[in-house]
């Protein structure tokens, strides 16, 4: 049998991060990739230069198509613009139980352009977030969600409770923004309500890095949709996004994108 997994995201026409980072991703990963577009934006390794929203009716036109078709073994959100985009998508993630539902909570782009309206962050919290089954949020997004500040790896751990307790069912806090004595490791750490996992890997000092985040909640969904655990995700994804940026492309000015095919070539670190 096929498994499907579902991209709702914006798209960048540079092709690093959003639907085509997801779908590229999916691919790699042997599921079929489906998307609903949030946004249509104008972006390349030197920043975002434009963002056009798409009205909630279309995001949800689109999710009706799929739905009466094609439902998702597993679904992810990226980019969601604004609050009337979140409260539309929850609601009709709910009514749909669609229950394995990977957030990544996107805010802001690699190069600092705003990604997500700072009025939209409360619907994030408190309409989206509760729906998780797993939230992959970086550092500054965990700060952002949870209002606390984020130093090191004790500091991930107690941010990761506050966000289970906020409704999540489990919490990936990704630690390449850390900064300070354990800045030469990239820790990524999940929270399943009971214990904890640690995912470590020497960082890798490279600019190519645009999609990183997109990518890494793309693999935990696509094996998502394939049965496999939480953990068991994780685990791929770390894998998959350390290959990624230690075998990059090299191609664009400043933020280069990841390398979707490094993994499958053979580097699963």
């Amino acid at each position: 049998m096929i498994q499907k997994a579902l991209t709702i995201a914006g798209s960048d026409s540079g092709g690093g991060a959003g639907i085509q980072a997801d779908l590229k991703t999916f691919q790699e990963m042997k599921v079929y990739g489906m998307s609903a577009v949030t946004a249509v934006t104008a972006q390349n390794t030197k920043g975002v230069q434009s963002v056009y929203p798409l009205s909630p009716e279309t995001v949800i036109e689109q999710l009706n198509s799929i739905a009466e078709d094609l439902t998702p073994q597993a679904v992810k959100t990226g980019m969601l613009v604004n609050g009337d985009i979140i409260s539309e998508t929850a609601a009709f993630l709910h009514s749909h139980s669609w229950d394995i539902l990977v957030v990544d909570p996107v805010m802001v782009a690699k190069g600092g352009a705003p990604l997500l309206e700072e009025e939209a962050v409360y619907a994030l919290k408190h309409l989206l977030l509760p729906l998780a089954y797993v939230i992959t949020p970086n550092i500054p997004e965990a700060e952002a969600l949870t209002g606390m500040d984020i130093q090191n790896d004790g500091d991930c751990m107690k941010a990761a409770e506050a966000l289970f307790h906020m409704g999540a069912k489990h919490v990936v806090i990704k630690g390449g923004h850390q900064s300070g004595a354990e800045s030469y490791l990239a820790t990524d750490i999940l929270f399943d309500g009971k214990r904890f996992y640690t995912y470590t890997s020497p960082r890798v000092s490279t600019p190519h890095t645009h999609g990183t985040g997109c990518t890494f909640s793309a693999v935990i969904t696509a094996q998502l949709a394939k049965g496999l655990t939480v953990h068991e995700s994780v685990q791929t994804a770390k894998h998959f996004i350390t290959a990624a940026i230690s075998d990059t492309l090299g191609i664009g000015t400043h933020h280069g994108p990841t390398n979707h095919w490094a993994y499958q070539a053979g580097m699963k670190i």
